[in-house]
């Protein structure tokens, strides 16, 4: 017998092979082309009597203007819940951005799942989830030319820190438990059910290799647990099989297994079609075992890219007409290009644009409060930095009309507003771990400036202060926090009003409820001192700005916060947008020289440091 596994994740509303910041086609992403590669991955194998499965890992419901108006649209049928329909889709699992539309749009939209929703460490209290723990499902097939029929258990996990990054959604009607205690249970129950296949929808990444509690990226001791046969990974963006993951412990990044166990990765976006085959052979006695089993990704683009499914593109017509034409609203002005090219090394200015907002609507909050005295700050960091998401995911927003398509291209995500009251200490902490996205460079070497395995959203900047990064130091903080390197100091010479910051002097942050509930791991949180305001979208905020509905505001109209501490002879690689050459006039500083493109589309500049 042979069952072929196919799988998207992270597909964040991208339905159409479309732009909507830009309002230009992409013929890298959408299910419109990933469909296409659905159809013909089914069509190969059904002829011969396969069993095909298609499951969706997560994260599919939030992240595009179009996701906005059809989580609205409440009297209408949900457009992905209907090609997932027209796709014939076997099991759905749930991320944690699913979760940031709340419970009741969440569990209103499920209702519509045309097959079962699973997600097995999310549970909510006091009512009946629409999701369920698991789903066993039976397929009649003829082996030897004899009737039978095969069970195949799925279970899916998303990471515990959901509960926190969601926390402004979520109150505390959920309760997410840790994902490797929850899988050995699925596991033992689901064979126990009887089930000769196990497939694990998992919305995490690889990371650590060792199964420690409370990991959000678990794949590698996840796939390590006895009996599960095929894990579809996700939420970090990557691909694997592929180089993404090249070097990690018990990871064959090649072939696509970790632990000897097939595992897909499909990218974002619906960039990439995951396909598992696994060749079973079976007794009476013995049941159903596995003898062999295979792994791969499928493009959407490349040299032989996917064409746009026609069904899919009519029945998303409606929703992509009034998306195109709500986002077309005229809302400000802008007299400068507005982009995120050079977000790790220079001024960017919607960057400053998304600082003063906040930092606006917070002054008009804190008016007449105890706080209302003490310096106000403002926290960002870019949304749009090329990275896994590719060379085209980077804002870019001309000189004129400012529109409803461009706050989301400034802030793309649903974030509320936030302030915390931190001392200079948590202020050197803060800028440590947001400076840990660089690489440590070295006299007389060419580095690629930014560590590609660092999320360029965790690069926060901190307007209404000035301060200097030191590349000859390795990061004082890993990627999740912890104190790796004791004696190392990137960041020196914090000022504020031209004044050196001292351990014990505070100052009100404005910042996202991301990073106020623990998103990035940054070591300051645990000792912040939250201040209670309004529920405030960070969007309407900035659109409300953007419209002269707010306060202007000083900070973020002096040059960048941050400069490069000198090191003569060190040259630093960054990877952007290949338009980002129209634009090199903003990093003369460092003597930009051009290199050419990757094999991914980067541009490359070379920076002088």
């Amino acid at each position: 017998m042979r069952v072929r596994i196919l799988a998207t994740t992270d597909l964040h509303m991208n339905l159409r092979s479309f732009d909507y910041y830009s309002d230009t086609p992409d013929p890298t992403i959408g299910l419109t082309r990933t469909a296409s590669l659905i159809r013909q991955a089914r069509t190969e194998v059904q002829a011969e009597g396969s069993i095909v499965l298609l499951f969706d890992n997560g994260d599919s419901l939030q992240g595009t203007p179009v996701g906005d108006l059809a989580a609205e649209q409440v009297e209408k049928p949900h457009a992905l819940m209907q090609a997932f329909a027209a796709l014939g889709y076997d099991a759905i699992g749930l991320g944690n951005h699913d979760f940031g539309l709340g419970l009741n749009a969440l569990n209103r939209i499920l209702s519509q799942a045309p097959c079962p929703v699973v997600c097995s460490n999310v549970h909510q209290s006091g009512a009946a989830s629409i999701w369920q723990d698991e789903a066993v499902l039976t397929r009649q097939i003829e082996a030897e030319g004899l009737p039978t029929s095969l069970k195949i258990g799925v279970f899916s996990v998303v990471p515990p820190q959901t509960r926190n990054w969601e926390s402004h959604r979520l109150n505390h009607d959920v309760r997410v438990d840790d994902i490797l205690v929850c899988a050995r249970k699925k596991v033992s129950e689901l064979r126990s059910n009887g089930c000769d296949v196990i497939v694990a929808l998992a919305h995490s990444g690889l990371g650590s290799a060792d199964a420690t509690p409370d990991l959000e990226n678990a794949i590698i001791p996840l796939a390590g647990i006895d009996d599960i046969d095929a894990i579809i990974a996700g939420h970090t963006h990557l691909t694997l099989p592929g180089k993404s993951h090249v070097g990690l412990e018990h990871v064959d990044a090649t072939g696509g297994l970790v632990h000897g166990t097939p595992v897909v990765m499909p990218g974002f976006a619906g960039s990439h079609l995951g396909v598992i085959d696994l060749a079973l052979t079976g007794t009476e006695e013995k049941g159903w075992s596995i003898t062999a089993h295979c792994a791969e990704l499928r493009p959407v683009s490349g040299a032989d890219p996917a064409p746009e499914d026609p069904s899919l593109v009519a029945l998303f017509s409606d929703v992509h007409t009034a998306t195109r034409k709500r986002v077309e609203n005229p809302i400000g002005h802008t007299d400068q290009h507005l982009h995120s090219y050079f977000s790790f090394c220079a001024r960017d200015r919607g960057l400053a644009i998304v600082a003063a907002a906040q930092a606006s609507a917070l002054r008009q909050n804190l008016k007449g409060t105890a706080y209302d005295a003490i310096p106000l700050l403002s926290a960002a960091s870019p949304s749009k930095f090329g990275g896994r998401a590719g060379p085209r995911f980077f804002t870019d927003i001309p000189a004129g009309v400012m529109r409803m398509r461009h706050v989301a291209d400034l802030n793309i995500f649903p974030n509320e507003l936030r302030a915390v009251v931190v001392s200079g200490d948590h202020i050197s902490d803060w800028l440590e771990m947001s400076a840990g996205v660089f690489n440590q460079l070295k006299s007389g070497t060419q580095t690629e400036l930014v560590n590609p395995d660092r999320a360029g959203h965790n690069f926060d900047v901190l307007f209404g202060l000035t301060y200097v990064i030191d590349l000859s130091e390795p990061p004082r903080f890993d990627a999740v926090g912890q104190l790796a390197n004791p004696g190392a100091r990137r960041i020196s010479d914090i000022r504020f009003d031209d004044r050196p910051v001292t351990a014990e002097q505070r100052f009100v942050v404005a910042l996202n409820n991301y990073r106020a509930s623990g998103g990035g791991h940054f070591p300051f949180i645990r000792d912040a001192e939250p201040i209670n305001v309004p529920t405030l979208s960070i969007q309407n905020v900035l659109k409300d700005y953007l419209a002269d509905a707010l306060s202007t505001e000083s900070l973020g109209q002096g040059p960048c916060p941050f400069r490069f501490a000198p090191m003569p002879g060190s040259l630093g690689l960054l990877k952007t947008g290949p338009k980002a050459q129209c634009h090199l006039a903003d990093i003369a500083e460092f003597n930009p020289k051009l290199t050419g493109t990757d094999a991914e589309g980067f541009l490359q500049v070379q920076l002088s440091l």
